[in-house]
């Protein structure tokens, strides 16, 4: 594994430097901290949402996999990939306007195996969804 990235000017560099993909992009995530240890970025709600005008489910869920995926292949280091093997979400809020912010934290960084909680939180810090992602470490392919 790598050495742990505490520096968060760093761990933005790296995640930015990587790209954060299309589908990101067209949210609107916007990537705030970035450590081994904790991983925020957050994402407007218009432009995201339901018919009904609630922020759409499946959009709490990419913000998490993003934030957790990231952060494990953070962890991972050079010349390793993790990729997502399981993941769920419990909706408890529905934000309608605003911003949403998610806070990404390791439950366990192991040699192959890791597991992100991610905390969605509305303006008002009133938790909307907790997402919970577990990745698998290995190697890269070779190009």
């Amino acid at each position: 594994m790598t050495e742990t990235v505490s520096d968060s000017s760093a761990g933005l560099e790296w995640v930015r430097g990587r790209g954060m993909g299309s589908l990101a992009e067209k949210m609107g995530f916007e990537w705030v901290e970035f450590t081994v240890e904790r991983a925020v970025a957050t994402m407007p709600v218009e432009g995201n949402t339901q018919p009904v005008g609630l922020l759409h489910g499946g959009a709490y869920v990419v913000l998490g996999e993003s934030l957790g995926s990231m952060a494990a292949n953070l962890y991972a280091g050079p010349g390793r990939l993790a990729v997502g093997v399981d993941i769920n979400a419990t909706h408890t809020r529905s934000a309608t306007s605003g911003i949403v912010t998610g806070v990404c934290t390791p439950i366990h960084l192991g040699r192959s195996i890791t597991v992100h909680e991610i905390v969605l939180t509305d303006e008002q810090g009133r938790r909307c969804s907790t997402v919970r992602i577990t990745n698998h470490i290995k190697d890269a392919p070779q190009k």
